[in-house]
């Protein structure tokens, strides 16, 4: 399977941080879609089964995690990254526990989002650079 053949489904709340996203994930990936909240993200991931779900944290009505929660206990999807603006550690922690998960900051979007997909389709788990020297520090 070649990047270019992997579908991303995003979703974000902010058509201004959306567009943006749609263009750097279209680097590498097929975006299918792009949804502004967790209800349609969980509707349209159920349509389009994609490869990899995109996802914001904090959207209108049901938030991105606990959409992507469903998706994943479902089986709709195998593959997430988190893309938010949140570093709480009981958050990255919640999301972290699922395997094949991503998790990026926002202010880290560029290569570390593809890097960040990239990561979460081979199987591992990935999180931003400053997500992890945020919880050392955290730790110490």
């Amino acid at each position: 399977m070649t990047m270019k053949s992997i579908r991303v489904l995003l979703a974000e709340d902010s058509m201004a941080v959306a567009r943006p996203l749609q263009m750097l994930l279209a680097v590498e990936f097929e975006v299918v879609g792009w949804v502004e909240d967790g209800y349609s993200l969980l509707s349209m991931a159920r349509e389009l089964k994609p490869d990899v779900v995109v996802t914001d944290i904090t959207m209108p009505g049901l938030d991105g995690l606990a959409a992507a929660e469903l998706l994943l206990v479902e089986g709709v999807i195998k593959h997430v990254v988190f893309i938010t603006m949140h570093d709480d550690p009981a958050l990255v922690q919640r999301a972290m526990c699922h395997r094949r998960c991503g998790y990026v900051l926002k202010a880290d979007a560029g290569e570390e989002l593809l890097l960040g997909v990239r990561e979460v389709l081979a199987g591992r788990s990935f999180m931003s650079a400053s997500i992890v020297k945020r919880m050392r520090i955290g730790q110490a």
